[in-house]
């Protein structure tokens, strides 16, 4: 069994790296020269970059390299495919051809099938970090306020109704109103924006999986700098779902939120 990396932004891809090296796996990667720090050369025993829209050159690549199983780390933003940057090759074309939208399941579900098409299955992204999944409960010092679990119980069917349009997965909510509704732009753009609308003042976030989460790709993720842009725009609180959502850096994550004063449940 032989792994491939298909490798986007922020730190996912060296996570999974560095995780299958500890088990003994070595990958090979396919990185996104749109979005991949180019500092993965230095961390992969094979590197080949390509833009966003190769899909052809992704497989050969692949195939030349004898993969067999293949997982998906790091953010590709969606709106990338509307740059020139990312004219699709001839694969890619048909591909985009058959699926009637473009949304994050309906493009990346193809390039899945694409893939299995040519015996390359593509397996969770969480495959070789599950312990840092989000348990269920609290995990920080300090539990949410009343006001900010009143906050969280009313975003949560916002949220997750967003999350099956395929829309996005983060809100932020004050006084049980919606504040700011993630699309294209990820979740610290959807944070900044949300404290430039309230002014400093406190909300909450809520991040969410899909109701069918498919775990292969567009797996939630939160980070310290998701803290750290959180304390900036007055944030004091965050909800994510249980076992379906990454906290990358865990401890440092969970001590910058104590230190913050900012509350993280997982439910």
């Amino acid at each position: 069994m032989k792994y491939g990396l298909i490798a986007g932004n922020g730190r996912f891809p060296f996570l999974v790296l560095q995780r299958a090296r500890e088990s003994g796996v070595e990958m090979i990667v396919a990185a996104i020269k749109e979005e991949t720090a180019p500092e993965i050369e230095s961390q992969a025993a094979r590197v080949e970059w390509m833009s966003v829209g190769q899909l052809g050159r992704l497989i050969r690549f692949f195939k030349r390299e004898q993969v067999t199983h293949a997982i998906m780390a790091g953010q590709v933003k969606h709106h990338q495919i509307f740059r020139l940057n990312a004219l699709p090759d001839l694969r890619m074309v048909r591909l985009l051809a058959r699926i009637s939208s473009k949304n994050t399941d309906s493009l990346i579900g193809a390039i899945a099938d694409e893939l299995a098409r040519e015996g390359i299955t593509l397996v969770d992204s969480t495959t070789f970090l599950e312990p840092l999944l989000a348990s269920r409960g609290v995990l920080t010092r300090r539990a949410p306020a009343k006001e900010e679990l009143a906050d969280i119980d009313y975003g949560l069917g916002i949220a997750r109704e967003i999350a099956r349009l395929d829309l996005g997965q983060t809100i932020a909510v004050k006084d049980r109103a919606v504040v700011a509704i993630e699309a294209m732009e990820g979740t610290d753009e959807v944070i900044l924006r949300a404290g430039e609308v309230t002014r400093g003042r406190p909300f909450v976030v809520v991040k969410v999986a899909k109701p069918n989460q498919d775990m292969r790709f567009d797996v939630p993720v939160i980070g310290v700098p998701t803290i750290e842009n959180m304390s900036r725009a007055g944030a004091t609180a965050i909800h994510v779902t249980a076992q379906k959502t990454l906290l990358f850096d865990k401890d440092e994550l969970i001590a910058s939120a104590d230190k913050n004063g900012i509350a993280i449940v997982g439910g």
